[in-house]
């Protein structure tokens, strides 16, 4: 199942949050990493500044049990898949697919 975000202008910079607060309960975030599926739908790791199709990964952040993308960039009329995976401190490893569109606004 994948989520969506709210639609983004592809001259915003925007940031996107998934809160697993839910999902860990009393566990804790060790890490967390960012992807983007490409046309081909290739999930490709995305670190400052990477572009994967025309979008743009600015930076990642954590804070407490929300991990926070922020977004430049994109192609106008274009879905992307983000994919936001957590590794937790007892070990255990979750991934979230989430649906980002590109809307002129």
């Amino acid at each position: 199942m994948a989520y969506k975000w709210p639609d983004k202008d592809k001259d915003e910079l925007v940031d996107y949050s998934v809160d697993w607060s839910r999902f860990i309960d009393k566990d804790t975030i060790a890490s967390v990493l960012w992807y983007i599926k490409d046309a081909a739908g290739v999930k490709t790791l995305v670190i400052d500044s990477d572009l994967v199709d025309g979008l743009q990964f600015v930076t990642g952040t954590l804070v407490d049990k929300v991990t926070t993308a922020r977004f430049s960039l994109g192609t106008s009329n274009k879905r992307y898949t983000v994919i936001c995976g957590i590794t937790t401190g007892n070990g255990l490893v979750y991934e979230r697919s989430i649906f980002l569109r590109i809307r002129e606004k």
